[in-house]
């Protein structure tokens, strides 16, 4: 759980997961040096939860991608089966993580999204018009520029198994911000991996303000032509490898 600016969130996510009753379940916050005291929340958090929490602590905001490749990297590096990506802002709903995982277990996916845009998938009520004709505008860029054959590409809640966030190769990865989402799961489909999508209410954010600024904007723009001729010769793996 990526975290900047997020101290009145994070408390009541943390206890909402902490509370699922789902054994194995850890919760690693990667904050980038929130000047809020994020950090300090979720220190705090960690006593309260000891040996459920952890806290990974970067010195500098360098973009959601670069912090969802440092928190996914030392969640495998400490033995984690399956790495669940998701906000800290609550639009994420806790009560998915269980179908997430079962959906995961059950289908042998490598990967199970939580779609905004496959049948039984819904946006906040909040959403306006334009943000949703946006939203939906950009999935089908981004299908249509890497046919991934993903209905929600751009989706951040994410459960992945332990192998394929290997195979990833994560220290590679070009994108800092939001495109991040769409190439990892390109390179997921890419190297023969299942990917399934799994219907979800998607939530507008209760506290704070959205991260997404014009600079993430044109980077989200740009960066699918990058991957998909930047991965032109490169061979496909099969899963596992």
């Amino acid at each position: 759980m990526p975290t900047y600016n997020e101290a009145e969130n994070l408390p009541r996510m943390a206890k909402d997961l902490m509370d699922l009753g789902l054994e194995g379940l850890r919760l690693l916050v990667v904050d980038d040096n929130s000047p809020d005291g994020t950090g300090q929340v979720a220190e705090r958090l960690a006593e309260q939860y000891p040996g459920r929490i952890d806290v990974l602590h970067r010195t500098a905001k360098e973009g959601l991608g670069k912090a969802y490749a440092a928190g996914m990297n030392k969640a495998v590096e400490d033995g984690a089966e399956y790495v669940l990506q998701m906000d800290a802002d609550g639009s994420h709903p806790v009560e998915y993580v269980p179908q997430l995982l079962g959906g995961a277990l059950s289908a042998g996916a490598g990967l199970a999204i939580g779609s905004r845009y496959v049948c039984g998938g819904r946006l906040a009520p909040e959403w306006g018009l334009h943000r949703r004709l946006l939203s939906r505008w950009a999935n089908r860029y981004v299908s249509g520029v890497l046919r991934t054959g993903l209905r929600d590409a751009t989706a951040g809640f994410v459960l992945w198994r332990a192998d394929a966030v290997r195979a990833a190769r994560l220290d590679q990865v070009r994108s800092s911000g939001y495109s991040f989402q769409v190439e990892l799961k390109y390179q997921a489909v890419r190297n023969g991996f299942t990917a399934l999508e799994i219907p979800i209410h998607f939530e507008e954010r209760q506290i704070g303000a959205s991260k997404m600024s014009m600079a993430v904007q044109v980077e989200s723009a740009i960066m699918p032509w990058c991957i998909r001729f930047g991965s032109l010769g490169t061979p496909r793996r099969r899963a596992g490898q």
